[in-house]
């Protein structure tokens, strides 16, 4: 065995027996490079990466390939879930050498960690042929090596980094057409989405999207969010037979997922089409919400209530083989029932994708439509498929399953808080909020220590593990939705506290950025910003959103100029590709059209609640209760239960009724 066996992450314990001399990131690697001279091979992957797998069983497990490695490198094995700031680092310097990136990340670097060359996923031939380049152009040529890690060292260090912009500009609704439009340019009409192919959800993305065409009654927006949301549901991306969705769809039409499951892929897909189900009541979206957090409690939920990473896209060392069935296969399981089921999911004797004869299950008609063409009413029609979709997950339950990552990250268990939270708030189920309270409690009494500072990662001996700007985010935002559907203060307290030491840690005043470690964290080549939203948005445009809510929350100047110091840097940006920004963008919707803090107290503040949350009100806090120390919910607390509706630091007069507290505003056209 190499020196990955005591790792805790199930991607380096996966090549703990490889014939490669692998160490984990830390310093008796990087020492070792530097006494002995040798370059640095750093590997980075994930558990459910196929392609990390695909390699692995080519070169890695090949004692040939291996003694190459180990003769001229220090051979390095990161999990980036783990150590996303050492894979920010090298997927910096990737996309800076070749103008992509992706995974499995290969960097070879000199003994000093700086990058001289790089790519992603290499054959044997070729990856052999590179090793012995490099290793001759070390020996023979290290001023020239030196030279370029010189110069790409320095590009890392500027990639992604943007200059401080002092004057505050007045937003306008301008600025948002501008945004939007040149956006709209990349909208697929056809099959919803963006481009061509590969496609991925990108909740974030369509979040904000739908957050503009409401606030901009924008039609074409509408239209584009609708048809997005409803092809991704119907596509092979989504799991019918177990729900969740797969990572991405190799193709254009959401059909051939990659199959593997990621906790921050549902999370955020559950807080999207709770949020799509306020804005535009589809019981689809009811459909799907439910579905993703039955498989999340299923099969991502730990005994202790926190959610694991993700589930690999092989099983039984094939990609896709867990999820995919023969027309065969599913008459021996239902039937006579089988071929409404097969009509229903596109199931084909010839099968529809690469595999001869098997089929991924997806849907291209609406239940009313497809109704209507079997002659046969809808309840009728679910009165068959229901029953025999579970037949169906019940075979499927005996195959060999897929590998389970089963490290806790507290910033993807923050994202799925936030997602229960969401939920709750579209449907008012109490099973979903009684998740996210036990959630929050993992998070608390696990991830938390007594300084108030977050481990990344749930190890049940050690609390004082490192964490990054992107935990330290999405907890917040997470604890801010609890607080939004309880009115319990503990946890916007808790928000507050690890806001101030995100602020304490991550945050550069004088370039009015986060960074996305720790100023006592490991220093490596370069300390990098994350400000680019993407499948997660960027962890300084949620801290940026957190600190403009808790500044009106507590009515605290300082989170409020940060948040602003924030998005001013951002805002020149903006234009240039809105799908990368998503998330600032609804933080500038939000600074254009305003927040509404509407604060609820008296005895019956639980049903105001649920009617206000019946109305889509994306650019909203909510606060209040029985009792509250708010600054906003001072002398607010009455015989009867009150409704303040407030915007600006101005706030209505009280109303009982939730008609009354909305005429006026602007609301919804109240």
């Amino acid at each position: 065995m190499n020196h990955l066996a005591n790792s805790t992450s199930p991607y380096l314990l996966q090549h703990a027996n490889n014939p490669v001399n692998w160490y984990p990131w830390g310093p008796e690697a990087l020492q070792k490079a530097k006494a002995e001279n040798k370059l640095i091979l750093v590997s980075i992957g994930y558990s459910a990466c196929h392609w990390c797998h695909v390699m692995e069983h080519e070169s890695f497990e090949d004692e040939g390939v291996a003694e190459v490695m180990n003769q001229y490198f220090v051979c390095i094995k990161v999990d980036r879930e783990e150590r996303p700031d050492v894979d920010q680092v090298y997927m910096s310097a990737i996309q800076l050498m070749s103008g992509r990136g992706g995974w499995p990340l290969n960097c070879i670097c000199l003994p000093d960690q700086r990058p001289i060359y790089g790519g992603t996923y290499f054959r044997k031939n070729e990856w052999t042929s590179l090793l012995f380049n490099l290793a001759d152009f070390y020996k023979q040529k290290p001023e020239e090596a030196e030279d370029y890690a010189t110069r790409l060292t320095e590009g890392i260090q500027q990639y992604e980094s943007v200059p401080f912009v002092k004057e505050q500009k007045e937003y306008t609704k301008a600025d948002l057409e501008t945004i939007i439009k040149s956006w709209k340019s990349y909208f697929d009409k056809t099959e919803g989405g963006m481009g061509s192919s590969p496609k991925f959800p990108m909740p974030n993305n369509w979040q904000c999207l739908m957050r503009y065409a409401h606030l901009m009654q924008d039609d074409e927006v509408a239209k584009a969010v609708k048809l997005t949301l409803h092809k991704m549901a119907f596509g092979g991306i989504y799991d019918h037979v177990g729900g969740g969705f797969a990572r991405y769809s190799v193709d254009g039409r959401w059909h051939v997922p990659h199959f593997e499951k990621m906790l921050y892929d549902n999370a955020q897909l559950i807080s999207l089409y709770a949020e799509a189900f306020v804005w535009n009541p589809d019981p689809l979206y009811t459909q799907i919400v439910n579905e993703i957090i039955e498989f999340s409690q299923r099969e991502l939920m730990s005994p202790d209530y926190g959610f694991y990473s993700a589930l690999d896209a092989d099983s039984d060392g094939k990609e896709g083989k867990f999820y995919i069935f023969t027309k065969i296969e599913i008459e021996e399981i239902l039937g006579q029932d089988a071929e409404i089921f097969c009509i229903y999911y596109n199931i084909t004797e010839d099968g529809n994708w690469e595999e001869e004869s098997s089929n991924v299950l997806f849907r291209k008609e609406s239940d009313d439509e497809l109704a209507k063409k079997l002659g046969l009413s809808v309840d009728e029609l679910l009165s068959k498929i229901n029953p025999s979709k579970q037949k169906v997950f019940n075979a499927r339950s005996y195959r060999i399953r897929p590998g389970l990552d089963n490290k806790i990250l507290a910033s993807w268990n923050g994202l799925m808080l936030k997602g229960l939270c969401d939920a709750y708030r579209a449907f008012n189920k109490p099973e979903y909020l009684n998740f996210a309270l036990k959630n929050a409690g993992f998070i608390l009494n696990n991830l938390i220590n007594k300084a108030d500072r977050l481990s990344r990662i749930f190890k049940a001996e050690d609390k004082s593990q490192v964490a990054f700007l992107d935990d330290y985010a999405n907890v917040i935002d997470g604890l801010i939705a609890l607080y939004e559907v309880t009115f319990d203060e503990q946890w916007l307290t808790l928000s507050q506290k690890l806001a101030d030491q995100a602020i304490k840690y991550y945050y550069d005043a004088e370039k009015g950025i986060f960074y996305y470690t720790a100023d006592d964290d490991e220093q490596l080549i370069a300390r990098k910003s994350e400000i680019m939203d993407g499948v997660i948005p960027a962890s300084n445009s949620v801290m940026a959103r957190n600190l403009k809510k808790l500044g009106l929350l507590f009515d605290n100047q300082l989170y409020q100029e940060i948040s602003a110091q924030l998005l001013r840097n951002i805002v020149p940006h903006l234009a240039r590709y809105g799908s990368s920004y998503s998330n600032w963008i609804m933080l500038l919707m939000e600074e254009v059209f305003g927040i509404y803090e509407i604060a609820i107290t008296g005895e019956d503040f639980e049903s105001r609640r649920r009617e206000i949350e019946n109305n889509y009100i994306p650019n909203k806090i909510m606060l209040g209760g029985k009792k509250g120390s708010l600054p906003l919910l001072q002398n607010r607390f009455g015989a009867v239960t009150q409704i303040f509706v407030c915007k600006d630091k101005t706030c209505g007069l009280p109303a009982t009724d939730v008609k009354s507290a909305l005429t006026g505003t602007g609301i919804n056209g109240f």
